[in-house]
């Protein structure tokens, strides 16, 4: 594998910690802002936010440059935002600095994926994209632990420095190990690219995105209380039992990189299946101090092995336009986040248990597994067509006398 992947998961390293941080400061930035926690927790929705409309926008708008000029660009964005955030005044600052934050991530890992496909041989290209994928899973072991306790001993501030430090690293290593050659875009310009987005195997691939990150998102948002009311753990254990979802995750991701290259729908079924039954099963793995750490594991292991194939799907389905279209699996995979823990709380709200959201999000798991079939059953149907396609634009090939004997 070439080492380019290195400067773009130093990258993902970097955006992964500044996604999920907040989450742990959110009581500090509170405290020091003079503001309430329901407004702190704004500057998630932000961030968000900024990865929705960057990520179809940014790859779109950057169509025709050199995808290595531009994930240097979007890294150097992604340097300010989170430098504006170690230094915004007052709360609306914050926020606005957030919202910038958020704008290169999902144009970042979708300019990212192709650059990655483009230098692994083609039997690699799930492993190569799963590779640039793990600094965004050891983020979650690493960087968001380490970065919190940095928040939390040294002022808030000092985290966003520090990412913004990751940033200025994963920009120099993004000049020295990304060729200049082979990481040009296809000339096809903004209409090209939204064009791709008309095909229905492209929506039915995003589809498939929401059902089954939102399935995760369902239960993991509620994960804290589902650990210290059923499974028990005092508060100060969360941490480290959360860390433990990041192994799980980073273990998924190089497994369904592995997987997908040999078959990349036959890993996207069986993962999503298994990530139903873990779900499904989640209350009974919850109940108890000893298997509940086995359940935050399998819970990210399962989740993360669909992460490469649906990636690679979405490119595959919208090949003229690649980067549009895995940036905006980028963006579904964030109105998963946003729309799994919106279903997961209306399972809590209506009184169904702690453990409720798990059930919730095995349902979701269920309507993915759905999409991803009737994506299958399209393309199915549409590959004789192209087939006859092909043969009418070609050329009719001679008739062959045939010698019987």
């Amino acid at each position: 594998m070439p080492l380019a992947l290195l400067a773009l998961a130093v990258g993902a390293f970097g955006i992964g910690t500044t996604e999920f941080v907040m989450m742990g400061l959110l009581p500090d930035v509170a405290d020091d802002l003079n503001i309430s926690i329901p407004s702190a927790g704004h500057l998630v929705s932000a961030y968000a936010l900024g990865v929705v409309i960057g990520a179809p926008l940014l790859a779109a708008v950057t169509a025709r440059m050199s995808r290595r000029t531009v994930l240097i660009g979007l890294m150097a964005l992604f340097v300010a935002g989170n430098a504006l955030s170690a230094f915004a005044p007052d709360y609306h600052w914050l926020l606005a600095a957030r919202f910038l934050s958020g704008l290169p991530h999902g144009a970042f890992f979708g300019v990212g994926a192709v650059v990655a496909t483009g230098l692994a041989a083609p039997e690699r290209k799930a492993r190569a994209v799963s590779l640039m994928f793990l600094g965004l899973t050891v983020a979650n072991i690493a960087g968001v632990p380490v970065a919190t306790l940095m928040g939390q001993s040294l002022g808030w501030r000092s985290t966003f420095l520090g990412v913004s430090v990751i940033g200025i690293a994963a920009i120099v290593s993004l000049a020295l190990l990304v060729p200049r050659d082979g990481t040009h875009a296809p000339s096809a310009g903004l209409r090209g690219e939204l064009a791709a987005l008309k095909s229905l195997p492209v929506w039915l691939a995003l589809g498939t995105t929401v059902a089954g990150f939102g399935a995760l998102f369902a239960a993991y948002s509620y994960i804290t209380p589902m650990l210290t009311d059923s499974a028990g753990y005092a508060d100060s254990s969360v941490t480290l039992l959360l860390a433990l979802f990041g192994v799980g995750a980073t273990a998924g991701n190089l497994l369904g990189g592995r997987l997908a290259d040999r078959s990349m729908r036959g890993t996207l079924f069986g993962g999503l299946i298994s990530l139903a039954a873990v779900l499904a099963l989640f209350p009974a793995l919850m109940g108890t101090a000893w298997s509940a750490p086995l359940g935050v594991v399998l819970l990210g292991t399962a989740a993360f092995v669909t992460s490469s194939p649906l990636l690679l799907m979405v490119m595959e389905k919208a090949s003229s336009a690649p980067s549009l279209a895995s940036s905006a699996n980028q963006a579904a995979f964030n109105l998963a986040n946003a729309g799994g823990a919106w279903i997961g709380g209306l399972a809590l709200a209506a009184g169904f248990g702690v453990t409720s959201p798990a059930l919730a999000g095995a349902a979701l798991a269920v309507l993915g597994l759905a999409v991803a079939g009737a994506a299958y059953v399209v393309d199915r149907r549409r590959e004789p067509q192209a087939g006859r396609e092909r043969l009418v634009a070609g050329h009719v090939p001679e008739r062959s006398e045939t010698v019987h004997f």
